[in-house]
């Protein structure tokens, strides 16, 4: 499919003085779809890269720069449905999964975990492992005018998905979800059994784990909400287009609007400095987790991924605050600045989190710094990585991480585009 990344390799060449972004960006888009993709009838496995399972988040963030080429591309469209195909086959085996194995090969990331499936990689609830696909298939649908990934599996997974958000809405009395770890550091279990920290009810969906895959301190991960949120909008048109199904349309409204209003109520706190700000996360008993973590969604993607849904002088504020020192997990350093996470050493930025501050910054120089930033930051390397060390980017994790890849395309198109 080189042909049909060409055009747009040619315009980042036009765009940037800089021989290195069109090289970076030309190498990434061909090696996602030369090595992380397996055919599987007519679906596809992806990997993220230098880990062979499958994430629903990342094999979702990983197709993001591709999306705008669908219209003139009948074969990467075809790869996309494929994607989409397996999803939903994943979601339906598991809505509580966060990754899959390409098939029951019995390979676990800890074979010590309660889950035991062997197509299950981890099951490591989060909620944003539902919403992505959804946010996928609609960008699909819109940028193709296709319904055939739509068939009666992926109409009873929407149901799933709907279900599952609202069961979890009352996870104290109602889930039947557990996830125990023996021996693990706080970051890589739940307490209590597997139930987790205690909840209250909100309105908002709980999640056990955030998109770095730790465990939750508080139940109520407000970005996962508004993704949820977002993509249960994305839900009901879908529902109502190709299904006419105006009940789950309707449920799926419903619900997203009371996550958004759950949100506003118990989401929203006065920090001393900054004003009225989003939380990352809260339990509903008066517990509040004031950060931001580099794994999409963040706070600071909250206009990238839930546009509709973002008050703007509210996340204007959580936006100073999520790239300044009041944010535990903003690191500066000789060589960058930028949100890190809990899941790697402190110090050390991501990638992806330097690509979504372009991506939602609104200025096309700031996108450029960072475009440049993260060339200089790659340790020679040409790729992304998981993360590095703010004074010496030679000290980093994972040398093959497909969705920091494709997060340096995405912010590098937009620059061209």
């Amino acid at each position: 499919m080189k042909d049909v990344l060409q055009p747009y390799v040619d315009r980042v060449r036009q765009a940037f003085g800089d021989p290195r972004v069109a090289a970076t960006v030309s190498d990434a888009l061909e090696r996602t779809l030369r090595d992380t993709l397996t055919r599987d009838g007519d679906e596809y496995f992806v990997i993220t890269g230098d880990i062979p399972a499958m994430w629903l988040r990342d094999s979702t963030t990983q197709l993001w720069p591709y999306l705008r080429m669908l219209g003139g591309s009948r074969e990467l469209a075809d790869v996309v449905a494929g994607v989409l195909r397996r999803q939903f086959r994943q979601i339906g085996h598991d809505p509580y999964a966060n990754s899959f194995n390409p098939g029951p090969t019995g390979a676990h990331y800890e074979p010590g975990d309660l889950n035991d499936d062997p197509w299950v990689w981890e099951q490591k609830y989060e909620v944003d492992s539902l919403a992505f696909p959804l946010l996928l298939a609609h960008r699909w649908w819109r940028a193709t005018g296709r319904t055939d990934v739509f068939d009666d599996r992926a109409h009873r997974v929407f149901r799933t998905v709907v279900d599952q958000f609202r069961l979890e809405q009352r996870h104290e009395e109602r889930s039947p979800y557990r996830f125990v770890r023996p021996g693990a550091i706080a970051t890589e279990t739940l307490t209590r059994e597997g139930l987790g920290t205690p909840v209250g009810f909100t309105g908002m969906t709980w999640s056990g784990f955030r998109p770095s895959d730790d465990a939750c301190t508080y139940g109520y991960n407000i970005p996962g909400n508004l993704l949820a949120a977002q993509a249960l909008r994305h839900l009901a048109e879908i529902a109502t287009a190709c299904w006419d199904d105006a009940a789950l349309a309707t449920d799926a409204q419903q619900l997203s609007a009371e996550i958004v209003r759950a949100v506003a109520e118990f989401g929203v706190v006065e920090h001393p400095e900054y004003g009225l700000i989003y939380a990352y996360e809260v339990d509903g008993l008066g517990g509040t987790l004031l950060m931001d973590d580099a794994n999409m969604p963040s706070l600071l993607s909250l206009p990238f991924l839930s546009p509709g849904l973002v008050d703007p002088e509210i996340y204007a504020r959580t936006r100073s605050f999520a790239l300044g020192p009041g944010n535990p997990w903003w690191f500066s350093g000789r060589a960058a600045s930028g949100v890190g996470s809990p899941h790697t050493r402190e110090r050390r930025v991501w990638p992806i989190a330097l690509a979504v501050e372009g991506l939602t910054s609104g200025s096309p120089q700031r996108q450029r710094e960072l475009v440049d930033l993260l060339l200089a930051t790659d340790a020679g390397t040409g790729r992304m990585h998981e993360a590095f060390d703010v004074d010496d980017p030679s000290r980093f994790s994972r040398p093959w991480f497909s969705w920091a890849d494709s997060m340096f395309c995405e912010l590098v198109l937009t620059v061209a585009e």
